[in-house]
């Protein structure tokens, strides 16, 4: 019994320090628990931010390489339109190109021609049948091609030439000759009566013309083959007194003789 006594104390003092150490390592196994739970928390936390950062970061990328490309697709669209433009313009101005030298071909023939022109109403002295003046190149061209219609023989196509001169040029130098050969391109074509009217002007503005005898020679001519023998015989005898020393004068002198 005092045996059993005595044990007591040191049994509780021995229980007590056991159960002291076991609650002493229940404490510390709660707080590492704790901590590892903490911690756990904490990476978790940690790993949900990174993520999260992660997911942003991707999204911006994707967003920035997104814009990226539109502004790729934008600057591919712009440079196509660009080499349309380019194209384009590279066109008209070919196309300008030609027009400028199709304006400057058409300039230098205009120039050319009015420079044609101005040569051809540009007059030059001229001398014909003793008789010197100025003509124009055109004028001098228009007769000198009724002229040699003229001596060709064809006396129809001579008389249109010559009486389109000298409705043309009513005031040219080379008028009394005109009218001198109209009057015989029409006597070759036996139109007398025209003929005659041709000699007539001719002497009347230009009776001191080299050809002035023969016209009046031709005058005469033309009333003898329109049966007007007292005409011819008056005009005969107006030549002799007008021009006596010309060789028309020696003609009408011996017709007069021969005529009856």
């Amino acid at each position: 019994m005092s045996n059993n006594l005595c044990l007591r104390p040191f049994l509780a003092l021995l229980l007590a320090g056991f159960m002291g150490s076991s609650f002493a390592g229940l404490f510390d196994d709660d707080e590492a628990r704790k901590a590892i739970l903490d911690l756990r928390q904490k990476i978790e936390m940690s790993k949900q931010e990174m993520d999260e950062k992660l997911s942003d970061s991707v999204k911006t990328l994707s967003e920035e390489d997104s814009s990226i490309r539109r502004s790729m697709l934008d600057l591919q669209n712009q440079l196509s339109i660009s080499r349309s433009d380019i194209d384009k313009l590279r066109g008209q101005n070919e196309q300008l190109m030609r027009d400028i030298a199709d304006v400057q071909r058409r300039y230098k023939d205009s120039t050319q021609s009015l420079q044609e022109r101005l040569r051809n109403l540009e007059p030059s002295k001229v001398t014909i049948d003793g008789q010197e003046f100025l003509a124009i190149a055109l004028e001098q061209r228009d007769y000198e091609e009724a002229f040699a219609m003229f001596r060709t023989g064809d006396f129809t196509a001579a008389s249109r030439l010559l009486l389109e001169f000298v409705s043309r040029y009513g005031q040219s130098g080379y008028r009394p000759s005109a009218l001198f050969w109209l009057g015989n391109a029409q006597y070759a074509r036996k139109d007398y009566k025209e003929a005659l009217n041709s000699f007539r002007n001719m002497l009347t503005i230009a009776p001191e013309h080299m050809r002035a005898p023969e016209a009046l020679l031709a005058v005469a001519n033309c009333q003898v083959e329109m049966k007007d023998g007292r005409a011819a015989r008056k005009t005969w005898e107006s030549l002799l007194a007008t021009y006596p020393n010309s060789e028309a004068a020696e003609a009408a002198r011996d017709r007069l003789s021969r005529f009856k």
